[in-house]
C-alpha cells in the first residue's frame, strides 16, 4: 500500500498542518495529490475547528510543481486546458480560503509549487530553500496565474528580473525580492509557521477574512471601488458580536489601566 500523498495534523489551537508527502518525487503534484489537497482545503474551509492552515513538504523539497508525467501525455489543447484548470482552481482556492494560510517552504520550490506558495497569505522559508524558475527550459511559462500573480506581488520590474534573468533565487534573495515574508534557520520553518499562525489567530476571524478578500480586490481595482468595498465590509463587521465583545474588552482594559 502506498503512503498517503498528503499528511494531516490538527493541533489544539486549530492549526492544520498539511504536508505534501511524495518526497521521492520532490512532492510534485500528480492527480492523486492534487485531489487530496483540494479536498483537504475544502474541508478546512468548512470546519469551524480548523482555524488556520500551514502547507509544507516532506523530505528535501517543498513542491516541484506539476508532475512531469502530465507533459508526456498526448493532449488535445482543450483536454489539457480542462486538466490544467483543476490545478488552477486548487491554487486559486488558497487565495479564496477565508482563514490564515501559511507556506512553510522547507526546501526547493518550482513550477506550480511556487504558485501554491505565492497564493498563501504568508511565506516563510528555510535558509537553504531555493525558488527555481526553469519553465523556459521545458519550453513553457509559469502558468496557473504564475506570471500575473508574480507581477502583482512584486511589481513588473522585479518580475522581469525573476522570470527573464537568473533561473534560481536563494531564500535570502527571495526575501529581498519580496517573494518571501521571512527566512528562518533550517529545521525551524514549520515551528515558525505555527507561531505566525497563532499570531494571525489573535485577529477576529471575520475581520481577517474581510481583510484577505479586500486585499485581493485592491490588487485589481481603483481606489474609489476599493474604498466602497471597504465601507460595505466595515458596516458588516461592526454588527458582529465578535466586534462588540472586542470593543467591550478594550474599554475595560482602558478603565482598569
Amino acid at each position: 500500500m502506498s503512503a498517503d500523498p498528503l499528511r494531516h495534523e490538527l493541533d489544539e489551537a486549530g492549526v492544520l498542518l498539511l504536508t505534501l508527502n511524495r518526497p521521492e518525487a520532490r512532492n510534485a503534484l500528480d492527480d492523486e495529490l492534487t485531489t487530496a489537497l483540494s479536498a483537504a482545503l475544502n474541508d478546512a474551509a468548512d470546519d469551524p475547528g480548523t482555524r488556520a492552515i500551514i502547507l509544507t513538504g516532506a523530505g528535501e523539497a517543498f513542491c516541484a510543481g506539476g508532475d512531469l508525467g502530465r507533459f508526456e501525455r498526448e493532449w488535445t489543447p482543450s483536454a489539457f486546458r480542462l486538466h490544467s484548470h483543476r490545478l488552477t482552481a486548487l491554487i486559486e482556492g488558497i487565495e479564496l480560503l477565508e482563514k490564515p494560510v501559511i507556506a512553510a517552504i522547507n526546501g526547493a520550490v518550482t513550477g506550480a509549487g511556487t504558485q501554491l506558495a505565492l497564493a498563501c497569505d504568508v511565506r516563510l522559508a528555510a535558509a537553504s530553500a531555493r525558488m527555481i524558475f526553469r519553465e523556459g527550459r521545458l519550453g513553457i511559462i509559469p502558468s496557473h496565474g504564475g506570471v500575473t500573480r508574480l507581477v502583482k506581488l512584486v511589481g513588473l520590474a522585479r518580475a522581469r528580473d525573476v522570470l527573464l534573468g537568473g533561473e534560481e533565487l536563494s531564500a535570502a534573495e527571495g526575501e529581498r525580492f519580496g517573494l518571501l515574508s521571512a527566512v528562518v534557520p533550517d529545521g525551524t520553518v514549520v515551528q515558525a509557521a505555527q507561531e505566525r499562525a497563532r499570531l494571525a489567530l489573535r485577529r477576529s476571524a471575520e475581520a481577517y477574512a474581510a481583510a484577505k478578500r479586500l486585499l485581493a480586490i485592491a490588487a485589481d481595482t481603483s481606489l474609489r471601488a476599493g474604498m466602497t468595498a471597504e465601507a460595505f465590509a466595515q458596516s458588516s463587521l461592526i454588527a458582529t458580536a465578535e466586534h462588540r465583545e472586542a470593543v467591550s474588552r478594550a474599554r475595560a482594559r482602558r478603565t482598569s489601566g
